[in-house]
């Protein structure tokens, strides 16, 4: 079994799809991080920087084509998609909006690694057009505050161990005191914690 040293985050809602889905590129010798939902799926993104996610785009809570345009936005992560509609006019559209492929469900579990290596070929090959600047994420265009906004509230709910009501609240109080609309408040955190974890993880303080 060969060893591809590269991470994908797999996110489906069907936890028998999710874990067919992992099992079979763990096999292929990938990384798998998985996730259920498009909230965790973001988290997840954040604090693992995947080289390739998997999502499903119908899914409750937020979509796969929601978490996909926090990535393609925001974290750079590129994706792949996977649902039951298989009409040409749903698949144009998933490519136009930046998906590397999309997989039909039922999915034939073979046909997942060698999809998945394709991805990651195109990717490197999308890189090298434009490649970006590490530490450098793109701006969060405006559908995106929702999803910052998200990731924001997680924090909040991690640091100081809150509920997600009460991290909520938290948010738009710190928003208040600080004269910020609460999605420039939540956009100003997460980078400043992206920035604390940058630092962090310099080899030159380790």
């Amino acid at each position: 079994m060969s060893s591809h040293h590269a991470t994908i985050l797999v996110c489906d809602d069907d936890r028998l799809v999710l874990i067919t889905l992992a099992s079979a590129l763990k096999n292929a010798g990938y990384d798998v991080i998985e996730a259920d939902n498009g909230d965790d799926a973001i988290l997840l993104a954040r604090q693992h920087r995947p080289d390739l996610a998997l999502l499903d785009i119908r899914m409750d809570g937020k979509s796969g084509l929601d978490v996909a345009s926090y990535l393609r936005d925001y974290v750079g992560t590129p994706f792949m998609f996977l649902s039951a509609f298989s009409d040409d006019a749903f698949i144009a559209k998933a490519r136009e909006f930046g998906a590397l492929d999309y997989l039909v469900k039922p999915i034939d579990i073979e046909l997942i690694a060698p999809a998945v290596a394709q991805a990651m070929r195109a990717a490197r090959e999308r890189e090298s057009r434009s490649p970006m600047v590490p530490g450098q994420p793109a701006p969060v265009s405006h559908e995106d505050s929702e999803a910052v906004r998200l990731v924001a509230v997680g924090i909040l709910m991690e640091r100081f161990r809150l509920t997600r009501e009460m991290a909520e609240q938290r948010l738009m109080a710190l928003a208040r005191q600080a004269s910020r609309q609460e999605s420039q408040y939540a956009q100003e955190l997460v980078r400043s914690i992206d920035s604390i974890n940058a630092v962090a993880s310099s080899p030159a303080i380790r």
